[in-house]
């Protein structure tokens, strides 16, 4: 490997792991205040919280295909085309396909709202209650378009920062919309829990609108740097209005399909559980309800917390994996494609082991003790580790402009999901939704994993030992968790919150220092996060 090679490697590097650092950072932040809110959220609305909680994920589940749909998985893809024009020197192009792809997004942004205000009533699927939530929603899709937009223009630029920024921005304004009018509806108003699950949906168009000053602010104050990029663009290609749009548009089909794959697989449990459930076991329809209240929007909600970790490494992947194919670096290609690997895995898999070694303090923290709940939270903790493993590969594949193959492997994993449904519930009733989409992921990962070591020689063996090894160690991090809050709850048992809470301490410090140990100190931290963890295990005395 010659010098330029060398430098171009470490730079890939670098700029992977700062991006992932600050889009893991804005998401960890911000999902953790999305599942905190739900301590108070829960609490106000006091029997009525289980139905509430229902309401809310179905509304988020077919708002979150709307969104997708309506930006079009357009700042993806644009930040995937950015980072392909930046890297020939067309800084002029990279802004009028950013400019062009703001109005897009506009117009399909109305588009979507429209469709699903006046779609409200099919899709409430007989249910008058989510007819109010869906209106809500509606708002939001209406300003969320040019919020996504904008930050596809800084994520083409391997600028993180703001995206982090106004995500966090976003996520704290929509949650105190929400808390404050859920206390006053349900504190010092009528009560209606219907109502302030419609407020707490309307949230996320409040949180958008920060989320957009923010980013305006922040692109203002950047502008000059921007103009002299474009007064030094080589301006060596003349592309139409007409030809940037059809380059978006064909870059962001994909994406619209690859992003609401997750969504998918919750859709189908939505519209799938009760005719599928009630024709094997006679539950009813309350008791059925409340079974998917508990997983979809309970254990999903804490889930996701880990699963934005996947979500933060693909999109700072995608477009250093573009700039590095327009510049035919394919040996840049394959160690960016093991670093992303390997980078989830030494956060995934502790993250996700670690919340089920700690399921039941941290339940009964958020919802109260639920024996149901805090079981169907450990599978869904094997569960994340599939979702994550999912958006990171695929995020892999749409960076090398591998498009229609991801879309492939995906409907092949649905097919899996679908087809093993009914069996599964059957074989085990309300976990079986979730055993089959782990099913259908797990197929995804593994046919993605393939092709990608077949097309483009990531370093499988060395990835496999040092996830063998991330997999060991974070095993011994959960026996000793489980261990430790096994012997605690002699003394104070996780029933309450008081306990919980002092078991999720003594947990965290236990878990974090033993898996933190055996990485430093084997060296497997320097291997994949670079020579810097070294100055960490100075700093510890270790060797």
């Amino acid at each position: 490997m010659n010098a330029k090679e060398t430098q171009t490697t470490a730079s890939s590097q670098s700029k992977m792991l700062r991006g992932s650092a600050w889009m893991t950072a804005g998401s960890i932040f911000s999902r953790v205040l999305g599942a905190i809110y739900i301590i108070p959220w829960w609490a106000w609305l006091g029997s009525a919280a289980l139905a509430a909680n229902g309401l809310f994920t179905k509304g988020y589940q077919i708002y979150g295909v709307f969104i997708i749909i309506s930006t079009a998985g357009i700042p993806s893809a644009v930040a995937k085309q950015i980072a392909h024009y930046n890297a020939m020197n067309e800084y002029a192009t990279s802004i009028r396909l950013w400019w062009h792809g703001i109005i897009a997004t506009s117009i399909l942004g109305v588009i979507s709202a429209a469709i699903l205000w006046f779609a409200a009533p099919l899709l409430a699927a007989g249910d008058s209650r989510m007819i109010p939530v869906f209106h809500s929603l509606a708002w939001a899709i209406l300003v969320i378009p040019m919020l996504s937009i904008m930050r596809g223009y800084f994520q083409g630029v391997s600028d993180m920062a703001p995206s982090a920024i106004s995500q966090l921005v976003e996520q704290f304004v929509r949650v105190i919309y929400m808390l404050a009018s859920v206390y006053f509806i349900m504190k010092m108003g009528n009560g209606d829990y219907i109502l302030a699950v419609t407020h707490s949906t309307f949230a996320a168009f409040i949180g958008a609108l920060a989320g957009i000053l923010m980013l305006v602010a922040i692109f203002i104050r950047r502008w000059p740097r921007i103009r002299a990029q474009m007064a030094h663009s080589a301006n060596q290609i003349d592309v139409s209005v007409n030809q940037l749009l059809m380059d978006i548009a064909r870059q962001a089909i994909p994406f619209i399909i690859m992003d609401s794959a997750i969504n998918w697989y919750y859709i189908i449990d939505q519209y799938t559980y009760k005719p599928m459930w009630g024709h094997l076991f006679n539950w009813s329809v309350n008791h059925m309800n409340d079974l998917y209240a508990l997983y979809a929007g309970n254990a999903n909600k804490l889930i996701m917390i880990v699963v934005s970790l996947a979500s933060a490494m693909g999109i700072t992947v995608i477009p250093l994996l573009s700039a590095a194919v327009t510049r035919h670096e394919m040996h840049d290609v394959s160690r960016q494609m093991t670093n992303a690997i390997q980078l989830f895995s030494i956060v995934m898999i502790p993250a996700s082991l670690g919340m089920m070694a700690i399921a039941q303090p941290l339940y009964v923290v958020f919802y109260g003790y639920d024996g149901t709940g805090i079981r169907m939270l450990e599978v869904s903790c094997i569960l994340a580790v599939a979702l994550g493993l999912y958006t990171v590969l695929a995020a892999l594949l749409q960076g090398v402009f591998r498009n229609r193959l991801a879309i492939m492997l995906m409907l092949v994993g649905i097919v899996v999901k679908v087809v093993l449904q009914y069996p599964l519930s059957a074989l085990f009733g309300a976990y079986g939704p979730m055993l089959a989409s782990l099913a259908g992921l797990g197929v995804n990962s593994i046919l993605m994993l393939r092709k990608l070591w077949q097309y483009y020689h990531f370093k499988v063996f060395q990835t496999s030992r040092r996830v063998a090894g991330m997999l060991f160690f974070g095993s011994l991090m959960f026996a000793v968790v489980r261990i430790a809050m096994w012997l605690m709850n002699y003394f104070i048992p996780a029933v309450s919150k008081p306990g919980a809470v002092a078991e999720l301490i003594v947990a965290l410090i236990l878990g974090g220092g033993v898996y933190g140990y055996l990485v430093l100190k084997t060296h497997l931290a320097d291997m994949i996060l670079g020579g810097r963890v070294a100055g960490i295990r100075r700093i510890l005395r270790m060797q």
